[in-house]
């Protein structure tokens, strides 16, 4: 979704709401550090007029220990202010990474098939940090400039409203105009280079996901001629970034010594028309050049505006993205008695996967599917988990509709097993465990008998220890798919779902899996899904899909 950065800031905004009382502090801290740098500057001024003679209102003595006094103050509060800031940031980021991550948790995983993994990865790593930058060094600033401001056009006025005019007008042109005008000059500049900075996360992962088979087929000096491309046109977008921060800087800087150069020749006519006394035009004049700080801290936020706003755009698409099946909670918690499909039908997209399809699905049974690669078979099992909602007809357990059956509920009593089991780098035992968090190592250990998986890890040096490596790296695809029905058993639902549990076995393991299933699940349903016709061995009721339907 394409946010103004206007939308994109005061949503981010809104998520400060629970350390509100820490920002307010900040910004106090920030508005009173601010004014003691300014007037330490003010008071220099002062002195050094004492000093040539000149009487003002405060005496030497007054000035050295006041300006001391705004010294120290300075550095105390300039240090809490940046403390307070950077705590708010890291509390946020924590929070909008637990949102993020709840987000993608519903949104899986019929919203997360599609997605660019690589992009994902670079939002809530790259992204979110980014963002730090936001909380720590753009929202408190933008309201201590303000208050800072209002206070420094009160104090010039106080000489001369035109002299306070001219400031007003300064401070609105370095802190406002200039940004705004800035940021819409490189807003797309920016949205583009987190973009592509996304794409080339992704490539990058795709590439070492697919090394071994670029190495095979010799196809690594192809990828680095892209890789080569990409970070080109990353740097291309980031020169333009960096000669928009030039540019504004040079701008920034020249209107500065405009409207302090306007405030001299001003002060000093006032002065040759007795409007104003001398002590008006320096105070006024040293008042408008040392008090730029903090609108130019402004100024120099949009440049770190093309990303962060960016960055915050990409998170909020997150955030604020729809899931296509929502949870269930507060409707029932039920027993499993028994599954019914009545007329069910299914398309992703515009492609039609099932069609009335009716299947009866009785407790503590073995039902096979049986059916060619892409005949809906897999598709009819996610539908049973309720990844996806049904187009049409309803599916039933215990005779309730499934879309009336609390998430934790459904979850509970099911197992789902697929053809590509995913393992988690970490040890054998915890990517078995992750099935019951509670389970003892007893019941590891039978679970593992059950799936044939047993006698192997003890082999293994560390036994139940070994860490399996990244996405399994260690392991055959066997292996991994027996942990996946080790997980089945542990997890000892009273349904369990087997998508392909035999196609990466050999068949010896095949026979054991099988004959397991058959002597440990007869107090349990399951449903059973293979092309091989070995594996309906079992089953006690079978079914045939074609091209979406039963046969």
């Amino acid at each position: 979704m394409n946010r103004s950065g206007i939308k994109v800031m005061g949503k981010l905004i809104g998520l400060v709401k629970p350390l509100l009382h820490i920002m307010i502090l900040a910004i106090f801290m920030g508005v009173l550090g601010f004014l003691c740098s300014i007037f330490i500057t003010i008071l220099g001024g002062m002195g050094l007029v004492n000093i040539l003679g000149i009487n003002t209102s405060l005496s030497l003595k007054t000035i050295f220990l006041v300006v001391t006094i705004f010294a120290v103050l300075r550095g105390i509060l300039r240090y809490l202010e940046q403390a307070s800031n950077h705590y708010i940031a890291f509390k946020i980021l924590a929070l909008i990474r637990n949102k993020v991550f709840t987000s993608l948790r519903k949104l899986a995983p019929a919203k997360l098939e599609g997605k660019d993994k690589g992009n994902l990865i670079s939002i809530i790593t790259s992204d979110i940090e980014l963002l730090e930058v936001f909380y720590a060094h753009t929202i408190s600033p933008i309201i201590i400039a303000f208050l800072t401001s209002l206070i420094m056009v009160i104090f010039i006025g106080k000489y001369n409203i035109v002299l306070g005019v001219i400031a007003l007008f300064g401070y609105i042109t370095v802190g406002v105009i200039i940004p705004i005008v800035s940021y819409k000059k490189g807003e797309d500049v920016g949205k583009d280079y987190r973009n592509n900075f996304g794409e080339m996360n992704s490539f990058f992962l795709d590439s070492l996901r697919g090394i071994r088979e670029s190495i095979q087929y010799n196809a690594t000096k192809k990828r680095l001629e892209d890789i080569n491309n990409l970070t080109e046109k990353l740097d291309e977008k980031q020169k333009k970034l960096k000669d928009y921060e030039g540019s504004i800087k040079a701008v920034t800087d020249g209107t500065i010594l405009t409207f302090s150069l306007l405030m001299l020749f001003v002060s000093i006519y006032l002065n040759s028309k007795n409007i104003i006394n001398f002590e008006g035009v320096l105070i006024s004049t040293i008042s408008m050049m040392s008090s730029f700080g903090p609108v130019t801290a402004l100024s120099n936020l949009a440049n770190n505006l093309f990303h962060t706003l960016a960055s915050g755009n990409r998170v909020l698409d997150i955030l604020e993205e729809e899931p296509v099946v929502y949870e269930i909670i507060n409707k029932k918690d039920i027993f499993f008695e028994g599954l019914k499909c009545e007329n069910v039908n299914f398309s992703y997209d515009k492609e039609e996967i099932l069609k009335d399809v009716s299947l009866d699905i009785p407790k503590n049974k073995i039902v096979g599917i049986q059916g060619k690669s892409g005949s809906g078979k897999s598709t009819l099992l996610k539908l049973l988990m309720r990844f996806w909602d049904v187009n049409g007809g309803e599916i039933k357990i215990s005779n309730e509709n499934i879309k009336n059956i609390n998430t934790s509920s459904l979850r509970d009593m099911e197992s789902y097993v697929t053809q590509s089991t995913y393992l988690f780098n970490d040890t054998i035992k915890n990517n078995i465990k992750i099935a019951k968090e509670n389970a003892t190592m007893e019941e590891i250990i039978e679970a593992s008998k059950k799936a044939s998986l047993h006698e192997f890890i003890e082999k293994l040096p560390k036994g139940y220890e070994t860490n399996v490596g990244e996405l399994g790296d260690s392991l055959s695809g066997g292996e991994k798919q027996r942990i996946g029905i080790a997980r089945a058993f542990l997890h000892n639902g009273p349904l369990i779902l087997l998508d392909e549990p035999t196609s990466n076995l050999d068949s010896l393991n095949e026979g054991i899996i099988l004959k397991s299933l058959k002597e440990e699940c007869k107090d349990k349903t399951v449903v059973l899904v293979s092309h091989r016709k070995s594996t309906m061995n079992i089953t006690d009721i079978l079914y045939k899909m074609k091209e979406g339907r039963f046969s």
